[in-house]
């Protein structure tokens, strides 16, 4: 699983608990349907930290609450090295 996979599993997660769609999640955190769409289906591979702030908020959580999931902090960057 590629990095920018994390945040849009995690992304959707939240979105399931809550009962959001995704329009609903743009609307609310002010960040562009376009935006979410392509951190969802993978376009955006490095999505900035304000929109991500936007969304943690949405979902009534701090930017580091969002960013802590299993998934993530078990992620291993030496096994996903595509810098070379």
């Amino acid at each position: 699983m590629e990095y920018s996979e994390l945040y849009a599993m995690r992304i959707r997660q939240l979105c399931k608990q809550r009962g959001l769609s995704i329009n609903k999640l743009a609307d609310m955190s002010n960040v562009r349907q376009s935006s979410i769409d392509n951190i969802i289906n993978g376009r955006t591979k490095n999505p900035g930290v304000v929109n991500l702030h936007k969304i943690a908020l949405t979902f009534n959580m701090t930017l580091a609450e969002f960013l802590d999931f299993i998934e993530l902090n078990e992620f291993s960057f030496e096994d996903n090295d595509t810098d070379e």
